[in-house]
């Protein structure tokens, strides 16, 4: 029996990735790809190629194949509005923003107000809209083309449904229910919402690539077994790994357990008290132990933090991994060190948020890409 378990609505226990890799039918994101990354975009790899924070793909390598080719591709990827977001939410939506602009691709961003709704008990309908234009203001805020990227709210955007209909058409309830373990008590809403969530990968008559957590996987897995019937490619992605909450490895970072979460409109100041108090360490029981035995940076959220995010530069990264194993570096130092990064993170996404807040009506109206989709039509593959 797993000791883990990762579903699109949970994650728990410490995720064994090389299993989940094997469990879900992915493959690792090899030395090989990340290099002709490298090689196409003629650029430094971020830290989340470089460390491997994405780790497993789908026909990521004929991606970047098409790419060469010329044919292209696009990029698409999500969010579902049920709160505020996190510093967990947003690292891949960087990650997404370093793929758009070195390959200059369009990209489409799915707000899933109506998903949040259907299977969330507790949630109204308002309130996901509500947290719907929060959270896009966090999204513009890390700094996409706005010529180049639409932002879409479901409840809004209602040609997605038109979309939906013949893509539903070639799920039925056994596929669905093997997939995401529905029965007779899911809401009919959720059963349909598959559907719903595929349609953007038929936005465009090229490969799409699709950057999320793993934990999302399956509504692709779904769109793979009928795209080609209607003419599409089987979309592609690329997976990272979790982001830790502050208070254990185990799981992901929360936005229903607020200790576990530094959010992005945190006060500065109390998001560094939350780091003091809450986040876990992989230091000894004295500082006296510490320093004779040498912490432990494998069982370290705050190292881990530095390692997914805060830290960019490789030696340093390695130079606090040293200092911790050789009881140099203290606890209460790297938490004060990651506090700062933290701090100035926050600080300065802030001040980019509230620039968003003039760039709405762009991303999801007057940009170029916005004005396409609005005004095109229905693809003839898509109308059944």
């Amino acid at each position: 029996m797993e000791d883990f378990k990762v579903t699109p609505w949970e994650v728990d226990g410490v995720v064994d990735y090389d299993k989940l890799i094997v469990e879900f039918g992915t493959s690792p994101l090899t030395e090989e790809l990340i290099q002709k990354t490298a090689e196409l975009t003629k650029s430094e790899l971020p830290i989340f190629f470089r460390r491997r924070f994405f780790f497993s793909h789908r026909d990521y390598d004929k991606v970047l194949a098409d790419y060469e080719s010329g044919k292209g591709f696009f990029l698409y990827t999500g969010r579902g509005p049920s709160g505020p977001m996190h510093i967990g939410h947003i690292i891949p939506f960087f990650a997404t923003k370093w793929l758009q602009e070195k390959f200059g691709v369009n990209l489409y961003i799915q707000v899933t107000d109506d998903e949040k709704f259907l299977f969330k008990e507790t949630l109204g309908f308002e309130e996901t809209k509500h947290w719907a234009y929060d959270n896009i203001l966090d999204i513009i805020a890390v700094g996409f083309d706005p010529d180049k990227t639409f932002i879409f709210q479901n409840s809004e955007f209602t040609k997605i449904y038109e979309m939906a209909i013949p893509i539903a058409k070639k799920i039925n309830f056994s596929m669905a229910k093997a997939v995401f373990g529905f029965n007779e008590q899911s809401k009919i809403g959720m059963i349909f919402y598959p559907a719903i969530q595929a349609a953007p990968t038929f936005f465009e008559k090229k490969r799409c690539l699709i950057p999320a957590a793993i934990d999302q996987d399956p509504y692709w897995r779904l769109q793979r077994d009928f795209a080609e019937s209607l003419g599409y490619y089987k979309t592609a992605a690329i997976h990272s790994k979790f982001v830790p909450g502050l208070t254990s490895l185990g799981g992901k970072m929360s936005a229903s357990k607020p200790e576990t979460a530094v959010y992005l409109t945190d006060d500065p100041e109390e998001a560094g008290k939350k780091i003091w108090n809450f986040a876990l360490t992989g230091g000894r029981a004295t500082a006296k132990e510490q320093r004779e035995k040498g912490g432990e940076p494998e069982k370290c959220v705050v190292f881990k933090w530095f390692e997914i995010f805060f830290e960019p530069d490789d030696e340093k990264l390695m130079e606090r991994y040293r200092a911790c194993k050789g009881g140099e570096l203290l606890c209460g130092q790297c938490k004060r060190e990651l506090i700062e990064r933290v701090q100035e993170f926050l600080r300065e996404h802030q001040e980019r948020r509230k620039k968003a807040e003039k760039q709405v009506e762009k991303f999801k109206y007057t940009g170029e890409l916005a004005r396409e989709q609005w005004d095109r039509a229905i693809p003839e593959a898509l109308k059944g």
